[in-house]
């Protein structure tokens, strides 16, 4: 029997959790990154620090997020989803609000830390609760539909954050993710149920490390993981480069800069509902070569304009649209497949799949941050070549007769 259709647990006891539960839990990590956005600027001066330091507020975040998942994926597999769940919106909460009553950068970064550590909780379990209920195309064509609604949020956040910071200051953005947190923690309470009955008894600690191995040295597995990883960071490389330069090179406004942004969340979207529509019809492998030829598309109109100059923020929003569609088709798509190579440890291939994800994409920020010039070269460089290796990744270790429709 196919490894991707075996092995698929009976939900017929299972009570489901409301799907608004998942969108939200898996929202919240998202909100806290994207609010934050246009407020990075006005926080530099704010706190008196430099360029250098305020961008690792989302380095780190990025980093805590990724490394959190090695250990939350494997604690869902042994505990259950629930439980995990619970804490990671405690921790999340607190260290919202911690964040905004931070004086300093380093009680900033520090704060950001916590934050991401909780919030990605959300991130890596709605995945495996989606693939505890559903088979192989049914959990791609949900997670296509999640991420498209889960989207609307981190769409209007960075409105949000930079209307915030324009009428009050960046501080109240942690109120607000902060009271999220505490009202999401609240209904969950009630309303999450466990998914997870075929608890992993041998996932000890000195365990967890050859529960990664057996992934790493799938090809099929790592073949899905990087591609999505690396696609996904063309995307960081955007976010830690955008801002500054839209603000300081452009002159956009901190909200101005949020309602660009809706381009590059539509373009999400888009992606997300073709994933949605045709998972079911089409191959695991089609999607994903689909998205990369959008993917290319994207980068090449990005290169154009980033030769003829900049002339207006649409000619850098508008390329992004159509790399974020790109993602929108390979993200449901490469982590279903990533979590189908070996189902029975769905909980450890979410979270390795997104430490790898998130770290590239931290590495991508940092890489952007190192080489900044107050140009968008640095920016436009990184995502160049963060797409090519998505796309070599995808095409030769993603093959259409590893994985049967």
């Amino acid at each position: 029997m196919d490894s991707q259709s075996s092995a698929v647990p009976n939900t017929v006891h299972k009570p489901k959790p409301h799907i608004a539960i998942l969108i939200i839990m898996s929202a919240i990590g998202p909100v806290a990154l994207n609010i934050f956005l246009p407020s990075m600027p006005s926080l530099t001066e704010s706190l008196n620090t430099t360029h250098d330091l305020s961008q690792l507020t989302l380095t780190l975040y990025l980093l805590a997020t990724a490394f959190s998942q090695l250990i939350l994926g494997p604690l869902s597999d042994k505990y259950g989803r629930r439980p995990v769940l619970l804490v990671g919106t405690f921790i999340y909460a607190v260290s919202s609000l911690a964040c905004a009553f931070a004086f300093s950068i380093e009680h900033l970064i520090i704060g950001r830390i916590f934050q991401a550590a909780g919030g990605c909780a959300g991130i890596v379990i709605t995945r495996a609760i989606v693939r505890d209920l559903y088979d192989t195309r049914k959990a791609t064509s949900i997670l296509g539909y999640m991420t498209m609604m889960m989207a609307v949020a981190p769409m209007l956040s960075p409105i949000i954050g930079g209307y915030l910071d324009q009428w009050y200051s960046w501080r109240a953005s942690f109120y607000l993710v902060s009271f999220i947190g505490l009202s999401l923690l609240v209904l969950s309470v009630f309303k999450l149920h466990e998914t997870n009955h075929q608890l992993v008894d041998d996932m000890k600690l000195s365990n967890i490390f050859s529960k990664y191995k057996i992934l790493i040295v799938e090809r099929q597995y790592l073949g899905y993981v990087l591609g999505t990883s690396f696609g996904s960071s063309v995307f960081f490389a955007f976010i830690a480069g955008a801002p500054f330069f839209a603000t300081k090179v452009l002159g956009l406004l901190p909200s101005e800069y949020g309602f660009y942004f809706i381009l590059v969340s539509c373009g999400y979207m888009s992606g997300n509902f073709i994933s949605g529509r045709y998972a079911t019809r089409l191959s695991g492998p089609f999607m994903l070569k689909l998205s990369s030829v959008v993917l290319m598309c994207g980068i090449s109109v990005l290169i154009y304009f980033s030769f003829v100059g900049f002339d207006h923020a649409s000619y850098l929003f508008m390329p992004m649209s159509l790399i974020a569609c790109s993602n929108g088709i390979a993200i449901p798509n490469g982590m279903s497949g990533a979590l189908s190579v070996k189902p029975e440890l769905a909980g450890t291939a979410s979270g390795l799949a997104g430490f790898l994800q998130i770290s590239m994409g931290a590495l991508a920020t940092f890489i952007v941050g190192f080489f900044h010039n107050g140009s968008a070269m640095p920016m436009v460089f990184t995502m160049v070549v963060c797409a090519l290796l998505s796309v070599v990744a995808f095409l030769l270790m993603v093959r259409r007769e590893e994985v049967k429709a």
